[in-house]
């Protein structure tokens, strides 16, 4: 039986260890499914130790920094697959999209999310995503910052409209929003 799992919060709040902790509690052949781009040697170092914190014999680690659709296209059936993480996927769209002077908007960014929503509804594994909940600071004091912000609260509400379950987590701890 299949399962869409998104867990949202703030920077450092927790979501990724509580996500993974969720995903090592379901038997079955476990995908770590990263988009984080290598950028600078301080993101190599936070990569390396997400890494660490991750066990080898338990996870096997894809990396795909533009299309986590298509790999869930070619995951095993009744697998779980961990996405992390969502704004981080929406950084690297809206890059790739101002590298090639092409416009990336809350169109674009529709379609992107749905397009993932759709392949996890057809996942027949588990497949939870984290996100960051970017919209509760002040607003951004430039045009790309207030575009990137706009992008990842379109994706997540419509990812979240889409999810079985949503969980906030807030100072470690995980508050269950939606679940079905």
């Amino acid at each position: 039986m299949s399962k869409f799992i998104l867990v949202t919060g703030g920077a450092r709040s927790g979501k990724s260890d509580y996500a993974q902790a969720r995903a090592e509690a379901i038997p079955g052949r476990h995908y770590f499914l990263a988009t984080c781009p290598v950028m600078d040697s301080e993101m190599e170092s936070r990569i390396a130790r997400h890494r660490t914190g991750r066990d080898t014999t338990v996870w096997q680690t894809i990396e795909e920094e533009f299309n986590p659709a298509g790999v869930l296209k070619s995951l095993p059936h009744v697998s779980i697959c961990l996405l992390d993480c969502l704004t981080l996927w929406i950084n690297n769209l809206m890059y790739s999209s101002e590298i090639s002077n092409e416009c990336f908007d809350e169109d674009a960014m529709t379609i992107k999310a749905e397009e993932l929503c759709k392949e996890a509804k057809q996942f027949s594994g588990t497949l939870i995503c984290v996100t960051n909940e970017v919209g509760l600071g002040i607003v951004p004091d430039n045009r790309k910052a207030r575009l990137y912000r706009d992008l990842v609260g379109k994706s997540n509400r419509i990812i979240a409209a889409a999810a079985d379950e949503v969980i906030l987590v807030s100072c470690g701890i995980a508050i269950t929003l939606k679940e079905k």
